[in-house]
């Protein structure tokens, strides 16, 4: 693409044929599910154990998560918040001895089964990390990634799909005159929002962020929450956090993990004014964590 030339900004037309894109390319149809007037689950956990080695990481994991809502994993550092994120798009496969039972399914898919494509769930299910990591490329570069290796489109299309997914992440008017430009070249909040965009790019149906606050200032971390409210409507989020003043925005289920177990799980104003457990109000209020 030529430095000099913009790209679209017709803005209904490019998120029109960039959400056409996407579903065009979706592998699984949600017409079934807009049928039901239950919420749909998006991932199911049915007595989950994960194991490094010898050590016992996750034990019994029993969790729901709906459909377009935030799930919050909330707990101690080192009580395997993380770890079941890991799980949820098979990350954990790269790590020496670790191993994983029971049950982890999301839709049909299970995604603990051998024959389970990693590529396509990793495209599926995307994932923000810590810290910004992006790619050592242009901003464009950085978004088109992702769609060149997983989706036959055009590159008109390709143009169009890394704008909608740029604006979708709250930093298209940021970069727009400077695509390709270094990614590393931007601010600590906007990297972060640069990589939402990449994890979008995909069309995947949920998303894995964790801890993605932690290392930006009180202004970039109020317009990724802003983000968040936005993605929910198309995604499902899992997002780790220990801000429990940032899990009570944010979202609207929260699971305590202690541990290695959930504790407890359920609605976030629930978990935080009217916890079931001596444990989880212990936590939420600041006793220990």
């Amino acid at each position: 693409m030529s430095e000099t030339t913009p790209l679209p900004i017709d803005a209904e037309k490019v998120e029109r044929k960039a959400e056409g894109s996407l579903r065009s390319a979706a592998t699984v149809s949600t017409a079934e599910k807009a049928k039901s007037k239950t919420p749909s689950i998006s991932l199911r956990y049915e007595q989950l154990n994960t194991w490094y080695g010898d050590f016992h990481a996750l034990h019994d994991i029993n969790m729901l998560v709906p459909e377009r809502q935030v799930m919050a994993l909330i707990g101690p550092s080192g009580c395997g918040k993380s770890t079941l994120l890991r799980w949820t798009n098979r990350m954990n496969d790269t790590v020496p001895d670790a191993r994983a039972e029971g049950t982890l399914r999301m839709d049909e898919l299970d995604v603990l089964a051998k024959s389970t494509d990693v590529v396509d769930l990793r495209r599926r299910v995307g994932m923000v990390f810590q810290k910004p990591n992006p790619f050592p490329k242009s901003i464009y570069d950085n978004v088109a990634f992702g769609p060149r290796l997983h989706l036959k489109i055009a590159r008109r299309e390709l143009d169009e799909l890394v704008e909608w997914s740029l604006r979708k992440a709250a930093v298209w008017d940021e970069v727009k005159d400077r695509l390709n430009k270094p990614a590393l070249s931007l601010s600590g909040g906007q990297q972060q929002r640069l990589c939402i965009a990449r994890a979008i790019a995909t069309g995947p149906e949920v998303l894995l962020m964790d801890e993605p606050c932690s290392a930006l200032d009180p202004a970039s971390t109020a317009r990724v929450e802003d983000l968040i409210f936005e993605l929910k409507q198309q995604y499902t989020i899992m997002i780790v956090t220990h801000n429990m003043q940032q899990a009570s925005r944010v979202s609207d289920e929260t699971a305590f993990f202690f541990q290695g177990r959930v504790v407890e799980s359920g609605p976030t104003p629930e978990i935080f004014t009217r916890p079931q457990k001596q444990e989880t109000e212990d936590y939420v209020t600041g006793k220990f964590g």
